[in-house]
């Protein structure tokens, strides 16, 4: 007869998992040993946080259940930012932790993880979508289906079982449990609704955030914005939905904005579409009299917040965003557009230089630095990554000054190829997601763009990414502070205490140090230098970018 990690780690196998993320401890070492028997891999991380992060980006990149493993107590807790992280990406990620004896509870335990202490199963309620202790076998296989039928089907996201030491070696009886593959897409019966505000609209605004990421939307969204001739926005969270060089970009909106999207809002829109986002305060960080549009369309898996932002109006479209808008797009398919409707506003409305608006904002940055900077600026970075990087490269924004400089300068050519969080937004969360992603893909370029402050946090897993071959290559631009703090609370105060690093980060170094390639560029030759190097190593590498401290990052306006 099985045990309970054996029969765990069996299935793990049968649905194609070959890769975990953990820290070993007591409690967990059957689990662990049984993974090696069954040649699953158990990726040692640095931290549990890490080894959390990591299990989300392999979730994200193999489209199925990434596993994180810790032991029993501090194992357990410092697992929780990374659960919260995934349960904002909506990635279903399996957390694993353990406890002492179940045997024994009630009597002093070392890193008790019951409710006489460090009450794990309770702690991960709130940051998963299920979570139980397996108190004896006979729970375990009912709890294994509950925890992966709540983690990959309706709204995905993480869960957790703590399972004691104890239990992890009971026998259990053998069964089989595959993997459900999900409902059926929901699709809302309003969307004969939409389409005829839609159709009646004269100066719509579209919004993507990262709902349209999750559900994959992007050929959807890009025929609907092109049948309806609607400009397109992108929030923090959505950057990457769209490419920045079509026609109808009008470029990112909310934190990290560009001036353009803010002054088509403010012109008079009549109808206000919103895909995939919940309009949270870093999406629309301000929201002026003249902003608020005649009519809310809220394309959404999930209506909590839905008519809780704008002060109008909202028809809601509850369910997939692709379903939807792929069955809008048929029931509008007989429909011929209407002559002077939303596409000559729109076209009207876009018509643009010869230059974009960013290679306007790049050329303007090129020309004072040039002038007065003898440090690279973040949006030089972002050019010289949009015109160097790979089409298919998949960028992990880590959170930070650095990633808002992305949002708003960084040209995506494939959608889907930059992923962002503004909602959890845990600083250092991008390291792991990029090693996990690696490992789940290590044929595609993968990118980890981050700052010196995430990098204190977690750069430790970068020995993580060496010693298990994911050549990652990690962008680290570096001004000697926690910089979205620093100019925040400069710019809301008048002054910033306790934000600039009295000894800064040597990343190149501590790249060396972690078994890493290290570069450092200053300028943007240099850094086209050191991407190219980096790029062809076949290896880990850190190029670290020396960047103005006092450039002014796109973030002032929440405050």
């Amino acid at each position: 007869m099985e045990t309970v990690a054996s029969s765990l780690v069996r299935h793990l196998h049968s649905w194609g998992i070959r890769h975990t993320f953990g820290v070993p401890g007591k409690a967990i070492v059957p689990l662990i040993l049984e993974l090696g028997n069954q040649n699953v891999e158990f990726v040692l991380s640095r931290h549990e946080g890490g080894a959390g992060f990591s299990a989300a980006g392999y979730a994200l990149m193999n489209g199925s259940l990434g596993v994180a493993i810790g032991t029993s107590g501090p194992g357990g807790t410092n697992m929780l930012t990374a659960a919260g992280q995934a349960k904002a990406y909506h990635l279903p990620v399996l957390f694993i932790t353990g406890h002492a004896s179940s045997k024994d509870s009630g009597r002093p335990l070392g890193q008790d993880s019951t409710f006489f202490a460090a009450d794990l199963a309770r702690m991960f309620e709130s940051v998963t979508l299920f979570s139980a202790r397996v108190e004896r076998s006979e729970q375990f296989p009912l709890y294994l289906q509950h925890a992966v039928e709540r983690a990959l089907t309706g709204v995905r996201g993480p869960v957790h079982l703590s399972i004691p030491q104890d239990v992890l070696t009971e026998p259990v009886r053998h069964f089989e449990l595959e993997l459900p593959v999900g409902h059926p897409p929901l699709r809302s019966p309003r969307l004969k609704e939409a389409a005829e505000l839609l159709e009646q609209a004269r100066r719509p605004a579209l919004l993507l955030g990262k709902g349209v990421h999750i559900s994959g939307a992007y050929e959807a969204v890009e025929a609907f914005a092109e049948r309806w001739q609607i400009p397109v926005m992108t929030t923090p969270g959505g950057k990457g939905a769209f490419r920045t060089r079509h026609p109808l970009h009008i470029g990112p909106y909310g934190l990290g904005g560009c001036p353009e999207a803010s002054e088509y809002l403010k012109s008079g829109i009549d109808l206000f579409v919103a895909i995939g986002t919940k309009l949270s305060d870093m999406s629309l960080p301000v929201i002026t009299e003249d902003m608020v549009p005649q009519v809310v369309l809220h394309f959404d898996i999930d209506g909590t917040f839905v008519g809780k932002s704008f002060p109008a109006p909202s028809l809601f479209i509850q369910g997939d965003a692709r379903a939807n808008l792929e069955a809008l797009l048929e029931l509008a398919a007989d429909r011929a557009p209407e002559v002077g409707g939303a596409y000559a506003e729109a076209a009207a409305a876009l018509q643009t230089p010869d230059l974009s608006e960013n290679e306007v904002m790049k050329a303007k940055s090129l020309v004072i630095s040039d002038e007065t900077q003898p440090l690279i600026t973040a949006v030089q970075v972002m050019e010289v990554l949009g015109r160097c990087l790979p089409s298919d490269v998949m960028v992990f924004g880590d959170d930070g000054s650095h990633s808002y400089h992305a949002i708003r300068s960084l040209d995506i050519h494939t959608p889907g190829s930059f992923r962002f969080d503004d909602v959890f937004a845990a600083m250092g969360h991008a390291i792991g997601f990029s090693i996990g992603a690696k490992i789940a893909s290590p044929d595609r370029t993968v990118v980890c763009l981050t700052g010196d402050g995430c990098m204190f946090m977690h750069g430790t897993e970068i020995s993580t990414a060496v010693n298990n071959g994911a050549d990652v290559i990690f962008i680290v631009l570096n001004n000697g502070r926690l910089d979205m703090v620093n100019k925040g609370m400069r710019h809301a105060t008048g002054r910033s205490d306790g934000t600039v690093y009295e000894t800064p980060l040597q990343a190149a170094l501590l790249a060396e140090a972690l078994g890493a390639l290290g570069f450092t560029a200053s300028t943007p030759p240099e850094l086209e230098e050191a991407l190219e190097k980096a790029l062809q190593a076949g290896r880990a590498a850190v190029i670290e970018v020396l960047v103005d401290p006092e450039e002014i990052p796109p973030t002032l306006a929440r405050g």
